[in-house]
């Protein structure tokens, strides 16, 4: 590779650079999406099933459950990024030398992908922080040493844990997108 970006003709470390752009991109997408599923449907049964219990203090209507639906959104433009960006990459770098990007363009590509999963990641942490710390406040308060708590409202429900696992998956699909950047990042620089 020159070091004028991938301008040059082509070789086999731009081919190898364009088909890890490519594989990358898919598996980050395809992981992702269903992580986002299933943390999607995971987080509409918890709110759904929280209501219908009648629970005021439902994890998944909180901060925490805004912050890991925010968390989501990111998730789904991650996924969007990840074909947009890297498929696309990858198949403009096998290409005609004309339509391939500059290497400059393709790592701030890679970087602010980076950036979208870091931010991410950083506020389903803050979600999953904040549904934990609800649901430590549930269960320090339904007994402690002879005293029984009998507002049911306040007694950790099966529907909240399922917020918990909703944050989690989104943390980890984030963590998914992280790694594909860092990886992607790594190999062009070889």
């Amino acid at each position: 590779m020159n070091k004028t970006g991938f301008s040059g003709g082509p070789s086999p470390t731009i081919q190898q650079i364009a088909k890890a752009f490519r594989l990358t991109g898919w598996v980050s997408f395809w992981v992702q999406l269903v992580l986002t599923v299933v943390s999607t449907i995971t987080l509409i049964f918890a709110v759904a099933a929280g209501r219908s219990a009648g629970s005021p203090s439902n994890p998944g209507t909180g901060v925490g459950g805004i912050l890991t639906i925010i968390g989501l959104g990111l998730l789904g433009f991650n996924m969007f990024w990840a074909l947009s960006r890297y498929v696309s990459y990858g198949r403009r770098l096998s290409s005609d030398k004309t339509v391939r990007p500059k290497k400059t363009e393709a790592i701030q590509a890679i970087r602010f992908g980076l950036v979208i999963s870091l931010v991410g990641m950083l506020l389903a942490i803050l979600g999953a922080e904040t549904i934990v710390g609800l649901l430590v406040s549930k269960a320090l308060s339904q007994g402690i040493g002879g005293f029984v708590n009998t507002d049911p409202s306040r007694f950790i429900q099966p529907a909240d844990t399922f917020v918990v696992q909703a944050s989690i998956n989104v943390i980890l699909a984030q963590f998914v997108g992280i790694v594909s950047a860092l990886w992607l990042l790594n190999q062009m620089n070889k």
